[in-house]
């Protein structure tokens, strides 16, 4: 099965965005630009994609400060001085597709589990008695084990205890998605990992999340089965970071030009050590992290940014004052929390829990938010 070449069953959608967005990045050279572009689009009042670009290049490193104030500015003006919590719950690991760099890798020899419904129910409750009101939903990418009604069940009890719920799944088609808003879900998360199609193909040896057109177009067919957010992402490091920023950029920008309605957000995930895996994960600094998030966020203002629990405890304090919405709190990147059943999908930096972030965040004059969204 070649990249471009679509299995049983996947959707296909009317959307021209992928192409223009490809054709953008392949004529993009982040080594063209000056500390006088850089200069110009930190005093414009609305960024152009060459005004982007210059951001993330290596010729606005020096301007670091000007870009955190600026971003600072932005953040404070569309969400103020808030960032809202959540944790992630993790209810399968089985996964059909055999990716280079991640854990979850069909063929690594790691203990696989699947929480059952009475299991999702018993962490959620756990997880709600902590103050969150925000869950993200994960599974590996399987839908033999975690299919959608079982996604959709995951969703039901978990409108039981909290006020917002995320799905980081499998890509999904369109009623798919809808059938997932019914149940309650509000917004997905689906990341691209790298927008070098060359690259994509090499790391993503085997499975349907081969196929990168009907990956990238997830956050459409999530648009158009009713859900009210989606998330984007590049896993930095994985490729050229300034590229693949540049894209996922892009890609969040043409996205929220044509759903005017949608709720658009950014991760910034970074590659962490796996066990078993042997891969460069210090090719993204947290310096080019920082700039990489403050980026994005003067070029989308009103997008929201999420903050994971890979970075540090002391980076992820900053952040949150800078640029960044979101922050995981009370973070298990494994198959259970109290009676651990499967592996973990990375390694994790930040293993404090709710209160402790809490505290940490209101000590640096930052209000932390348990719940942004109200349902009607």
């Amino acid at each position: 099965m070649t990249m471009n070449e679509y299995q049983e069953g996947m959707e296909r959608i009317d959307s021209d965005i992928m192409d223009h967005v490809m054709r953008y990045v392949k004529g993009v050279d982040p080594l063209k630009y000056t500390e006088g572009d850089v200069l110009n689009a930190l005093n414009s009042d609305r960024l152009d994609f060459e005004d982007f670009a210059s951001l993330l290049s290596d010729a606005a490193v020096p301007f670091i400060e000007q870009m955190a104030a600026r971003a600072k500015h932005e953040t404070s003006k569309h969400f103020g001085n808030s960032v809202c919590f959540f944790t992630p719950i993790y209810v399968s690991n089985h996964c059909v597709n055999r990716c280079t760099y991640c854990g979850f890798n069909k063929d690594n020899d790691i203990h696989r589990a699947k929480l059952t419904l009475e299991e999702v129910g018993k962490e959620m409750t756990e997880i709600s008695s902590s103050g969150l009101t925000e869950i993200l939903i994960l599974t590996g990418e399987s839908r033999s084990a975690s299919g959608t009604e079982y996604i959709g069940d995951c969703v039901r009890i978990a409108n039981e205890h909290f006020k917002s719920i995320g799905l980081e799944v499998y890509p999904l088609n369109t009623d798919e998605y809808k059938y997932l808003r019914e149940c309650g879900a509000d917004y997905i998360t689906v990341f691209q990992e790298t927008y070098d199609p060359v690259l994509y193909s090499d790391v993503h040896a085997e499975g349907p999340k081969r196929v990168f057109r009907y990956r990238f177009d997830s956050q459409e067919r999530a648009l158009k089965g009713g859900m009210r957010g989606v998330a984007f992402g590049a896993l930095l490091g994985l490729g050229d970071p300034i590229k693949d920023a540049f894209a996922c950029g892009l890609h969040a920008h043409m996205v929220q030009r044509k759903y005017p309605h949608a709720e658009i957000s950014f991760s910034i995930p970074r590659l962490r050590p796996i066990a078993g895996v042997e891969m460069n994960t210090e090719r993204i600094t947290e310096r080019r992290l920082l700039q990489t998030a403050l980026a994005y966020r003067i070029f989308m203002p009103f997008a929201g940014i999420t903050i994971s629990s890979r970075e540090s405890p002391k980076f992820r304090d900053n952040i949150a004052g800078l640029c960044a919405t979101r922050i995981s709190a009370g973070v298990s990147v494994g198959i259970g929390r109290k009676e651990k059943k499967g592996d973990d999908q990375f390694e994790i930096s930040d293993q404090r829990n709710v209160e402790e972030i809490r505290k940490a965040l209101t000590e640096r004059g930052i209000q932390p938010v348990f719940n942004d969204y109200v349902r009607t």
